[in-house]
């Protein structure tokens, strides 16, 4: 039985190998001068001349984060498609559930003003 996952482990084991070797042969071989300038934060060569400007608004995120979210959900639609001639009634059942569950966080989102620009 546990000849089965031989192959896994030393799959495993060889990558691990291979990882340590390159990361220890970096260390070893690459080149190591540190100084103030090299320790210096980077900050895209130019110095800035201004503050940083303003922040982004919380809801920007958010509503990136729904439009992923629903734009996601919409995706598995298509593999519903492709296959409801073989899921029959079972998967139309399926798809209705799953739509109402999506119905009911979209009216949720909206009713809260997620997808409102201004507060």
């Amino acid at each position: 039985m546990l000849s089965q996952y031989f192959p896994i482990a030393l799959y495993i084991a060889v990558a691990l190998v291979i990882t340590a070797g390159v990361l220890g042969a970096s260390r070893m071989l690459g080149p190591r001068k540190p100084s103030a300038k090299k320790l210096a934060t980077y900050e895209c060569g130019i110095i800035p001349e201004t503050s940083v400007g303003p922040r982004f608004s919380v809801k920007f995120y958010l509503v990136a984060m729904l439009f992923m979210i629903f734009d996601v959900e919409a995706v598995s639609f298509y593999p519903w498609a492709v296959l409801m001639h073989k899921l029959r009634l079972f998967g139309l059942m399926e798809m209705v559930l799953f739509i109402i569950v999506l119905a009911i966080g979209y009216a949720y989102v909206w009713k809260r003003g997620g997808f409102q620009w201004q507060e």
